[in-house]
């Protein structure tokens, strides 16, 4: 097929400028080269066929061969015959790209309920991250009879996830008796809090009830309790759904709604519409939260619902029910970090001035994780964070096979194109069977090659053999020292929200149009430039190392300087923007730690980002100050009050906003 010049042409200029300099530096492509497979890997994506073959025809002697026969095949996999799986396989067996290939044929062979086949191919993935393809696994061996049902209900926890094999895989669990009414309508709660009304709908059909009816609960939930009722259990449950749904707008309306029907409710359906109803003001940190959990005592909860339940208990400090909620958790929910952390507390807090040998032993456990949980655990046992002494010096005679490897080649090549996904895919694949310190002459490599957020990820893979240059890095420091000293920012808190932020990738732009180190919005841009008096900004500028990190400072200073110098309220500012950190701290009954502040942010985004941000620049203050640092003493204590300066915040755009 012939396209004309001209697109063509226009299509290859504006697929250049995304290349670098490393984009060149694997085999010897040259830059249309690029250029097409750039455009070659556009066309599969879209599933235009027509322009895959074009220009895969053109790239016969291309480096990435693999990736080319990748993309001709990808949007036919639904009419590809065994053997032309197999072939490719077998041609690029070994490689990441050959175990992504496997992947999508798992998917197929589970869609065409070809399980013989499917049970060859599945022991041979390797990564083995797919959900769906995890649900097809367990719908194979539930097909033969195996009971899998407790593998199920810890796998289907996100039901936007699940798609037609996480949903089969129900249908064939419900149709051989592994799942009953409740594990049904457990996940008919979950749909509703995920929004997903598509697998509501076919909850309701394998209950008998009405489908029409259970999408309403959650697309219209004033609607459906508007209609009232009903006689049935199914019709109780339904309601229940959509009186969670309405909490997630009006938690106000959702109570009176539920009120309205307690009393031809059971205790059980009771209790499930205050837990429902909890969740929701979980989010909203809602006054009266707290009341509605303990309305909620004898539901069954979800995983989410667990862990709010607990975190509104850590708000109203109170510590017999954290202890509770914590060992009412699942084993593998409660031996997380920072589940183990908190139970370590709760008995601390129940027995002042001592450490029992249980919660010793569970911040034990825990402190040598160099995470927030760990850093915080590591500070209950009486020590503080330092950073230990570097090993041997990784040579050039270290690096040299790291350099040489074609996998690392390849990711270089993918890295230069900007193509990260495929670029760290492949970087990732070759660390499989590295030792730790083979790990640390690729993180090495990544430092020569300036891949700094591949440096760091690589090294933070070691736990005996530890180089904290390598997990910390510090670069352009000569711009950063100088600004952060102008304006009195702490260094280590500002390198610690750039290494959140961005991971020291330069060219880094998010969903929502966050640029550069410090990932500046273009509004906040603009904002921050015309209040220093710089004039002739523009929005390009964001990209430019020393501009990110004049005005990504000064946006910080504006917003610490209205939240009382607190770290922990700025960070939350800086991540999800002003008007919501303002929102949340005015839900505080009291002070409360900053770590319980941290754990408590409604936003997962932002609650995720805050605690790695203080964890970071922790660690970073150990490192410029050859000290020992307390992550405690860097949280605080956070309050209610707002300083009078915080009024100022108001007329502050958003620097990076977070996505709930």
């Amino acid at each position: 097929m012939n396209f004309p010049t001209k697109w063509i042409a226009g299509a290859i200029v504006l697929a250049a400028c995304a290349l670098s300099p490393l984009a060149f530096a694997y085999g010897n492509d040259t830059r249309a080269d690029d250029d097409a497979f750039l455009l070659l890997r556009d066309a599969a994506r879209r599933d235009d066929m027509a322009k895959v073959d074009f220009y895969a025809d053109r790239l016969a002697n291309y480096s990435l061969r693999d990736y080319v026969d990748y993309y001709r095949l990808k949007p036919r996999l639904k009419e590809l015959a065994p053997e032309q799986f197999r072939d490719f396989l077998t041609r690029y067996k070994g490689s990441a790209l050959a175990d992504r290939f496997r992947n999508d044929w798992l998917l197929e062979l589970g869609r065409k309920r070809d399980w013989a086949t499917f049970d060859e191919q599945y022991p041979q993935f390797v990564i083995n991250d797919d959900t769906q393809v995890k649900c097809y696994a367990l719908t194979s061996r539930a097909l033969k009879g195996q009971n899998v049902a407790a593998e199920a209900r810890a796998l289907l926890t996100a039901p936007a996830g699940y798609g037609e094999p996480c949903g089969g895989l129900i249908a064939v669990l419900a149709q051989s008796g592994q799942f009953d009414a409740n594990d049904l309508w457990a996940q008919a709660r979950l749909a509703g809090e995920a929004d997903a009304t598509g697998q509501a709908r076919r909850l309701a059909l394998l209950l008998g009830n009405s489908e029409t009816k259970m999408a309403q609960a959650v697309d219209l939930p004033a609607l459906a309790l508007a209609r009232g009722l009903g006689a049935s259990h199914a019709e109780h449950e339904t309601y229940l759904v959509a009186v969670g749904r309405m909490a997630r707008t009006s938690v106000k309306l959702a109570v009176l709604a539920l009120n309205r029907a307690l009393p031809s409710l059971t205790q059980q359906e009771q209790a499930i519409g205050w837990a429902d109803i909890a969740l929701q003001a979980s989010y909203k940190l809602n006054p009266d939260t707290g009341e509605y959990w303990r309305k909620s005592a004898g539901a069954p909860l979800s995983l989410d619902q667990m862990q709010w339940k607990t975190r509104i208990a850590l708000r109203e400090k109170n510590w017999p029910q954290v202890q509770a909620d914590i060992r009412a958790m699942p084993a593998s929910l409660r031996g997380e970090a920072a589940w183990t952390y908190w139970l370590g507390r709760a008995l601390r807090a129940q027995a002042p001035g001592r450490v029992s040998d249980e919660a010793r032993e569970l911040f034990r456990s825990i402190s040598e994780q160099s995470n927030f949980y760990g850093l915080l655990a590591l500070e209950e046992l009486g020590m503080q964070v330092t950073i230990p002494p570097s090993g041997l010096a990784i040579t050039p005679a270290e690096i040299a096979p790291i350099a040489a490897n074609p996998g690392f080649q390849r990711a270089l090549k993918f890295f230069g194109m900007r193509l990260r996904f495929e670029g760290t895919r492949e970087w990732n694949w070759e660390l499989r069977t590295l030792s730790e310190r083979e790990h640390l002459a690729v993180a090495e490599f990544a430092r020569q090659n300036n891949i700094l957020d591949r440096m760091v990820n690589t090294s933070e893979r070691t736990r005996v053999e530890v180089d904290y240059s390598q997990r910390y890095p510090a670069p352009h420091d000569d711009i950063m020292n100088p600004a952060t000293q102008t304006l009195g920012l702490d260094r280590a808190w500002v390198y610690g929200l750039i290494r959140q932020e961005s991971r020291f990738i330069m060219d880094a732009q998010s969903s929502v149009g966050a640029s550069g180190l410090m990932q500046v919005m273009p509004s906040t841009g603009r904002y921050v430039a015309k209040k220093i008096g710089l004039t002739d900004f523009v929005q390009s500028m964001l990209s430019d190392v020393r501009t990110n990190i004049l005005l990504g400072t000064n946006y910080l200073n504006m917003v610490i300087g209205g939240l009382d110098g607190s770290q922990v309220l700025a960070t939350a500012a800086y991540n999800a923007g002003p008007g919501r950190l303002r929102t949340w701290r005015a839900t505080l009954r009291g002070p409360v730690e900053g770590a319980i502040f941290a754990e408590s942010i409604p936003f997962t985004e932002t609650r995720v980002y805050v605690k790695n941000v203080m964890s970071n620049a922790t660690y970073y203050a150990a490192l410029f100050e050859n000290r020992p640092q307390s992550l405690k003493a860097r949280l605080g204590t956070v309050g209610p009050k707002a300083a009078p300066a915080e009024a100022a915040l108001s007329a502050l755009p958003e620097a990076a906003a977070a996505q709930q």
